[in-house]
């Protein structure tokens, strides 16, 4: 993507961007010169993933840092800030860098306002669908989770939404906290005949049948075209095996590649795979499967304005990711001739709430869904002096905010959040409500505990998910950020081998000894049979006490071996 079609696509104007202060040139602006994207060639797929059942618009800051090591470093989605916009030819202080960057996010969120929101995509997604006959709207996961209204739905808001969109094609992950025999109910009542759900990696642990079709073939404008479903591969690990008892999942590269030949022998002449892998994942596995022309990727939940190309044995492959929060659609268009891919064209298109008129309909179908719930959503926990965010490798203020309530609630020494990457933003001197905070912990197991661990225990734990985070080898990587941490500071060396990462912990300026055992308070247990007070209960409770809550001191690790690194903002 050279930076005009970039420009040109966010109706940036021609003189190369729209400052942040050009608030009245702001006002004018309208959906028509913002998403004007011509049609392109004849085979058409629209893209979302990772929404986390935000039904409304929202604000979502995007990292500060996102680090890449060894191949990864200085590529995307590996890159923050102004090393992105440079990437991709674009300015800071306009409309695109806040879409794709958290640079002077405060600011640039109150001129630009929420994103996101499905009655807005829903709009979108009408606009490109009426310039491109026979597209098909593809849905990457991690949709029937991250809200209020999801969790107390039990999926089913989301599931109504998603219908309403017009969804075509889903593939999964957090869907599956809900249960596999809920997951199975929603494919097999509500899903039955009007959307495909995919997922070529899951099968059963006895006989190792599919569980769901691995693929769906469809025509389009008289070619036909497959997509493969790739769930994701560490379900089981990432959250409670127990949801999910009899079903197998990992990344199954040689089943992959006889998917894609089977869909080849079948007539496919564009084979998409759908994928919940993760951006560093797909990267890899592109690079080893034979006959894929696109991977649609999320739940790393980058933002990603344009695809990465890959070469592999049979040709080349391209690797998208469409972000989070509903914030994107990601359009991408083939011209297909002759049985085969002679271009293309993608644009990840940001959904600007104040720019795109809300669908009628789904707006009223959102009222509808939340009109049992309003009272409790929009009950005021406290008032936060500073921005609120989740998204960042080692924590985020929102994060910070849970930790330290979990100390002060359980009388502990050191307090664990994990590295979800879901949850939205607040601005500054706004109101807490109970909707903000089950944005960031609304799962199906948000049980808080506190447990008695020894300092050896600690960094074992520490270790584990900092190799989660950081292994070289994308294929081991599960997708999370580092778990968040209250109390203990610590260090970190990502380049370092398993087991030499974690240095130099500390608390309260002592070395943390290994053979001592501390309190220590957390939260969303994957072992089953886990019980404990709701995280929500904890820290609304700490929230209504407080009334007012300071800006948040991050209890960031000391980074080691990255200087420089250019997924760091600086």
């Amino acid at each position: 993507m050279n930076r005009r079609d970039f420009m040109q696509v966010l109706g940036i104007a021609a003189a190369g961007g729209m400052a942040i202060n050009s608030t009245a040139a702001l006002a004018g602006q309208s959906a028509d010169t913002l998403y004007s994207l011509p049609r392109f060639g004849n085979v058409h797929f629209l893209h979302f993933t990772d929404c986390h059942a935000q039904l409304q618009p929202v604000y979502f800051r995007e990292p500060s840092v996102n680090l890449g090591l060894g191949e990864a470093r200085g590529r995307m989605p590996h890159l923050v800030g102004e090393h992105l916009l440079r990437a991709v030819g674009a300015r800071p202080n306009t409309r695109e860098a806040y879409a794709f960057t958290s640079l002077n996010f405060e600011k640039a969120a109150q001129t630009y306002g929420k994103v996101g929101g499905f009655a807005h995509l829903s709009t979108l997604v009408k606009r490109m669908r009426a310039s491109r006959p026979g597209a098909v709207l593809l849905d990457g996961g991690d949709t029937w989770q991250g809200s209020a209204t999801a969790l107390w739905t039990n999926g089913q808001d989301m599931v109504d939404a998603c219908l309403a969109l017009g969804v075509d094609v889903m593939t999964a992950h957090w869907e599956m906290t809900l249960g596999d025999k809920r997951v199975q109910e929603i494919v097999n009542k509500d899903f039955k005949g009007k959307v495909d759900f995919v997922a070529q990696n899951i099968k059963t642990n006895d006989f190792g049948d599919q569980v769901f079709s691995p693929f769906s073939m469809k025509e389009m404008n008289g070619v036909q075209v497959a997509i493969i479903g790739q769930a994701f591969p560490y379900t089981p690990i990432a959250n409670p095996r127990h949801m999910v008892p009899d079903w197998s999942f990992g990344i199954q590269e040689e089943n992959m590649q006889k998917t894609v030949d089977e869909a080849r022998a079948k007539g496919a002449k564009v084979v998409v795979v759908l994928s919940h892998n993760g951006m560093d994942v797909d990267l890899k596995m592109a690079s080893r499967v034979r006959g894929i022309d696109a991977i649609m990727g999320g739940h790393t939940h980058d933002g990603m304005p344009a695809p990465v190309v890959v070469s592999n044995a049979g040709g080349k492959t391209l690797v998208t990711n469409a972000g989070s929060n509903s914030k994107f659609l990601g359009v991408l268009d083939f011209d297909v001739r002759g049985g085969k891919v002679q271009g293309y064209q993608y644009r990840l298109l940001p959904v600007f709430a104040n720019i795109l008129p809300a669908d009628k309909e789904m707006e009223a179908l959102i009222t509808r869904i939340r009109a049992p719930y309003e009272a409790k959503l929009g009950e005021k926990l406290a008032m936060t002096e500073g921005t609120l965010y989740r998204r960042g490798n080692f924590n985020g203020t929102f994060d910070q905010l849970i930790v330290d309530a979990l100390m002060d609630v359980k009388q502990a020494e050191i307090a664990f959040s994990p590295g979800f990457r879901w949850g939205t933003s607040l601005l500054p001197n706004s109101a807490i409500t109970m909707e903000h905070l089950m944005d960031q912990t609304a799962t199906t197991y948000s049980h808080t505990t506190v447990s008695n661990l020894s300092g050896a225990m600690i960094k074992t734990i520490m270790e584990d998910v900092a190799d989660n985070l950081f292994n070289p080898d994308p294929y081991y990587q599960q997708g999370g950020d580092m778990v968040r941490v209250g109390g203990m500071t610590y260090a970190i060396d990502p380049n370092a081998k398993m087991g030499a990462r974690i240095q130099d912990m500390r608390l309260g300026g002592k070395p943390i000894d290994a053979a001592k055992v501390y309190k220590v308070a957390g939260w969303a247990p994957v072992a089953e049979g886990a019980q404990g007070e709701p995280v929500w209960d904890v820290v609304g409770g700490w929230l209504r006490s407080n009334k007012t809550v300071k800006a948040r001191k991050l209890n960031a690790p000391r980074l080691i071996g990255v200087k420089g690194n250019p997924g760091l903002m600086a």
